[in-house]
């Protein structure tokens, strides 16, 4: 007997998404989760639209459309606010590099807007001087991520039931083995247990990458967007080896979180002096003052990434009944409700809301015989 109509194991950002849409569309969800902690409770909880790729930017523009829908509901503690998002420019030549990310944004309706660099030290003073300007993209915004995953679980009332308990396998048949001995059964099964997923999947292409944030004490009207150096992208989103880039973000209490760093490979929690001095010195270059601040703690976090930067979304290719909500790497609050809104639209037989073919799990998982 089933145990439920669908079966979420995973109740952070990107799980609670799936269930919350799941009972949406009305399904009775059951979420599993070992309360371990992972990627959600670690992260910066930044909504910014990314344009690596045509397949991301509609990603994260839908989810960020649907992120915008559900904070007038949500309560005080999720901490939305819709400070947007200050794309910094060092020189001409990022410059121009933010002409051309204006022009990927407008492509898919997502309005931004050019600073130059009196514009620039007007929005964000704190700033050193002597920046080009940047693109200023009004509609991103932040939130905190944990409480916001557990309200997506809360919203949905009695169709969203929540066991805390250990998967040890998913056998064959789709059926859950507990790490107690028990079983859970449903017709469909959501995997959404970022890099925890790859114990139950060892064939999931999923590769940690280590990141370390510091968040300093209260100092209101200090940064009044999330600032993120244009070098972003090449310098920490896709390098290979270790790699820092300025990100910098307000957080509603007035305190300011500060970003980020890249490393692949380890899954070591421990904060590392040198990675966090390596951080630090690249956020004081673009950000003067924040070396007289007083930083209250530090802490590092492991995010899933696949090897394409895309997240794995959809059947998993022959293991029955079960589905992949998987890979999100740093964007996982941003497009969690976007992932989420895709893969039930798959799971139910319903039209997609964009194209499903750039995250559809096979194009990275082979079967071996």
């Amino acid at each position: 007997m089933a145990d439920a109509d669908a079966i979420v194991i995973g109740a952070g950002i990107v799980g609670a998404a799936c269930a919350h849409a799941l009972a949406r569309a009305g399904r009775r969800v059951r979420v599993i989760d070992a309360r371990l902690g992972g990627a959600t409770g670690a992260g910066m909880g930044h909504l910014v639209a990314m344009d690596d790729n045509r397949a991301e930017l509609e990603l994260s523009s839908r989810s960020i459309d649907l992120w915008r829908a559900l904070a007038p509901r949500m309560p005080a503690d999720c901490a939305h606010s819709a400070c947007g998002t200050l794309w910094i420019a060092a020189d001409d030549a990022e410059m121009a590099e933010a002409e051309r990310k204006r022009e990927r944004l407008a492509a898919l309706g997502t309005a931004s807007r050019l600073l130059d660099a009196k514009a620039l030290a007007a929005a964000e003073p704190a700033l050193r001087a002597g920046l080009a300007g940047a693109l200023e993209v009004p509609g991103d915004g932040i939130l905190y991520a944990p409480n916001a995953a557990r309200w997506l679980l809360a919203d949905a009332g009695a169709a969203i039931e929540f066991e805390q308990a250990r998967v040890e396998a998913i056998e064959d048949d789709g059926t859950l083995l507990l790490a107690d001995g028990g079983r859970r059964r449903a017709a469909q099964v959501v995997l959404a247990a970022g890099l925890e997923a790859a114990a139950l999947c060892p064939e999931l292409p999923l590769r940690p990458k280590k990141g370390h944030l510091l968040i300093t004490d209260r100092y209101p009207g200090t940064v009044r967007h999330q600032l993120v150096e244009l070098g972003y992208v090449t310098s920490a989103h896709h390098a290979e080896g270790d790699s820092v880039a300025f990100n910098v973000q307000p957080r509603p209490t007035g305190q300011l979180l500060v970003g980020s760093s890249r490393q692949f490979d380890t899954t070591d929690p421990a904060v590392e002096p040198a990675m966090l001095a390596r951080m630090l010195r690249r956020a004081i270059d673009y950000l003067p003052g924040l070396g007289e601040l007083n930083a209250i703690r530090s802490w590092t976090g492991l995010r899933a990434a696949t090897p394409d930067g895309l997240p794995l979304l959809g059947a998993h290719p022959w293991r029955e009944k079960l589905w992949l909500a998987l890979g999100h790497e740093g964007l996982g609050v941003t497009t969690a409700p976007g992932s989420a809104e895709l893969l039930v639209a798959l799971m139910t037989g319903t039209a997609p809301p964009f194209d499903a073919r750039p995250f559809a799990p096979e194009r990275l998982l082979e079967k071996v015989a």
